[in-house]
């Protein structure tokens, strides 16, 4: 595989105005840093960054910053993207030793149908689709592949079912579940509430209106008592 080199400039300025100049004139701002060393702000193109990205393996790409002359090992620690049309706005750059090791989030990659879904009728659910492992910058895996054609239904895999690289050492906790197979959840009939049952012969209650609610001592005197009083 051919060396990937990415030329890098050094940048004095910042700001909203002087980025948004710079993205004009065809480069995003960026920043590389390492451990023990001063961040340095530099400018790159955001097309390199942009093929680096959509390639196998993504961040995890280990290539050289060409920074005036000077070459750093580095990988994309981070990076921003205009969230209507996903442009590159920014990104960050870590400069790695190629004999120190890194912790490094690896893609999950599930081949075959299992049996429980081909035969049993069952769903495949995937669950675990990133791993978090250690290794040296130029032993990180493209991608972890999970072979689940003999899954059946009701079975699952877990972290410490998976065969990785010799040189890659796994830190996801071993029992979390990568996938399995599950039966198809049935579709439940909405709940119609029954109205409750009237008596024969009942009335509906009505509320009495005005002052008469607060209670039968302050109802209005009926039309006998009105005579009596006369």
């Amino acid at each position: 595989m051919a060396e990937l080199v990415v030329a890098a400039t050094r940048r004095s300025e910042g700001g909203k105005n002087y980025n948004r100049r710079l993205r004009v004139q065809g480069q995003i701002p960026g920043v590389v840093y390492g451990p023990a060393k001063e961040a340095v702000a530099i400018s790159v193109s955001p097309r390199d960054i942009a093929t680096i990205l959509r390639s196998a393996t993504g961040e995890n790409t280990l290539f050289d910053l060409d920074l005036e002359g000077g070459r750093r090992k580095v990988l994309i620690k981070d990076y921003q993207l205009e969230p209507v049309k996903g442009h590159l706005l920014h990104a960050d750059f870590y400069e790695v030793a190629l004999d120190k090791l890194l912790h490094v989030t690896v893609h999950v990659e599930l081949q075959g149908v299992p049996v429980g879904v081909k035969v049993q009728g069952g769903v495949l659910d995937f669950i675990t689709r990133e791993l978090e492992v250690e290794c040296l910058p130029g032993d990180i895996p493209e991608k972890i592949v999970v072979d689940v054609s003999a899954l059946e239904m009701g079975k699952h895999l877990r972290v410490s079912d998976l065969q990785v690289p010799e040189k890659v050492t796994m830190l996801t906790e071993p029992d979390n579940v990568v996938a399995h197979v599950v039966a198809p959840r049935a579709e439940e009939a909405p709940v119609v509430a029954e109205a409750a049952p009237v008596e024969a012969g009942a009335e509906p209650e009505v509320i009495k209106k005005g002052k008469a609610e607060e209670g039968d001592e302050k109802a209005e005197p009926k039309e006998k008592d009105k005579k009596e009083k006369k």
